[in-house]
């Protein structure tokens, strides 16, 4: 496979003239790449070390608005600058894009030089940190699930997005023949991925009219947000250099599958899968049961990591693969969380709550932050539930809206302590603000149902 681009192979690329710019991009709390185009030469004389970016870029929302209301930043403090930091074991060469490269950044604050600590890519990074303290490493693989369109991104905005028109007709799940008349999009996004080193395993078609899910290999935490955030930017690009268009909305129609993003986890001690005894039930050592009964009890308190937008929650609906409530089960895909490579040294837990428009290091991080609490207390993990969980009246039930989510963020102990108060307040804001933008709007919905009878 095709690995990172080294700072020597960048320069040699420059020299030959086959790279003559370089992405510099941080991760916003979307999950967005956002960051600058550089001049190749510029890159490796100076800006390699360095550049600077507005500290806005973790205030503000989808619309790139700057809601009030944030204590690191705005229209009163002036909205001043982070430096990015690039992270050149991420630099890599981005082969749907002609003589282009690419690397990601940390910020740090512009004066002390230290990691900004909303920063979603530093969030995780401080949970890879407590965990390494206790002696684990966390490998972690997420599933992208997308939808395709017949439309452009610019004919689809210009039309209201009112005549989405899927690139298939039919459920296409694993299907192959429909797949294949997929591929003038799907088979660039597998190679160029590789291309870029991003471990690609498979595509296939899911549950839905359009809808595709991209497979990647797990990966140690960090690695793994890296790709899911590169693979889903590249997704976008190739459809749109395509003449097509892909959405990471989890609920674009009420009357279809949404889209999900499932993440596995398991923990290992060097070469040693620390969640794996073969003498216990099912495999799982203790660690494991300790851990997967911190992800259970603090489920609500971080819902809102892995589903943050009002449109989230309308893909929690039974009959659709995607969970309600927060129990596990033994390879069950009707629960909140579901034991994998049951009996193996592959033995991991899959969090089926996260929908496809999650940032992957904010939900990796709160992930990690509820096992870890859950190894600390040594929390007892419930015996699995078996059958038709969306029936089950005695599971607890995954906070159903936004509102709920945030009230539960808000009143997170567990995340206050691993996280701190001031990111938590900061992200409570971010999701204070999503509810009262919606909370303004008139739907199409509202119209249709009053305008007459009302």
């Amino acid at each position: 496979m095709a690995q990172n681009l080294t700072f020597e192979a960048l320069k040699s690329a420059a020299g030959s003239g086959d790279i003559d710019t370089v992405l510099v991009c941080a991760v916003d709390m979307q999950g967005r790449l956002m960051g600058k185009r550089f001049h190749v030469q510029n890159f490796i004389e100076s800006s390699h070390e360095e550049t600077h970016c507005c500290n806005y870029l973790l205030a503000t929302d989808l619309e790139m608005a700057t809601p009030d209301g944030y204590a690191t930043t705005s229209w009163q403090a002036g909205y001043g600058d982070y430096v990015m930091k690039p992270d050149l074991s991420t630099l890599r060469l981005v082969p749907w894009l002609e003589g282009t490269a690419m690397v990601l950044c940390d910020l740090l604050d512009h004066h002390t030089h230290k990691p900004v600590p909303q920063s979603p890519r530093q969030l995780l990074k401080t949970q890879i940190a407590r965990l390494e303290a206790l002696g684990y490493q966390a490998m972690m693989a997420t599933e992208l699930e997308f939808f395709l369109f017949e439309q452009s991104f610019r004919d689809l905005s210009r039309s209201g997005y009112r005549e989405l028109t899927p690139i298939s007709a039919y459920n296409e799940d694993y299907h192959i023949l429909q797949t294949t008349k997929e591929e003038a999009i799907m088979r660039p996004v597998r190679n160029h991925l590789y291309a870029a080193g991003i471990p690609v395993e498979n595509s296939k078609g899911e549950a839905e009219t359009g809808q595709e899910e991209l497979n990647i290999r797990y990966s140690e935490a960090l690695s793994c947000a890296d790709h899911h955030t590169i693979a889903k930017h590249a997704v976008k690009e190739i459809a749109w250099a395509n003449g097509r268009s892909a959405t990471f909305l989890p609920k674009w129609n009420a009357n279809k599958v949404g889209s999900s993003s499932h993440v596995h986890m398991s923990l290992w001690q060097g070469k040693t899968a620390a969640f794996h005894d073969p003498d216990q039930a099912h495999g799982m050592s203790a660690l494991m049961r300790h851990f997967m009964a911190g992800l259970i009890e603090y489920a609500p308190d971080y819902t809102w990591f892995l589903a943050p937008y009002i449109n989230s929650y309308k893909r929690f609906m039974k009959g659709t693969f995607a969970p309600t409530r927060t129990v596990w089960s033994v390879d069950n895909r009707t629960a909140g969380f579901r034991l994998c490579g049951e009996g193996t040294k592959a033995v991991r837990v899959e969090c089926r709550i996260g929908g496809s428009d999650m940032n992957p290091y904010l939900a990796q991080a709160a992930l990690l932050a509820a096992g870890i609490k859950g190894i600390e207390d040594k929390l007892e993990l419930a015996a699995p539930t078996a059958g038709d969980i969306y029936e089950n009246a005695e599971a607890r039930h995954i906070p159903s809206t936004l509102r709920d989510a945030t009230e539960t963020l808000r009143g997170s102990k567990m995340l206050r302590e691993a996280m701190g108060d001031d990111v938590v307040d900061h992200y409570v804001r971010c999701a204070e603000w999503e509810q009262e933008e919606f909370d303004k709007a008139v739907t199409d919905w509202e119209i249709a149902r009053g305008f007459e009878r009302a």
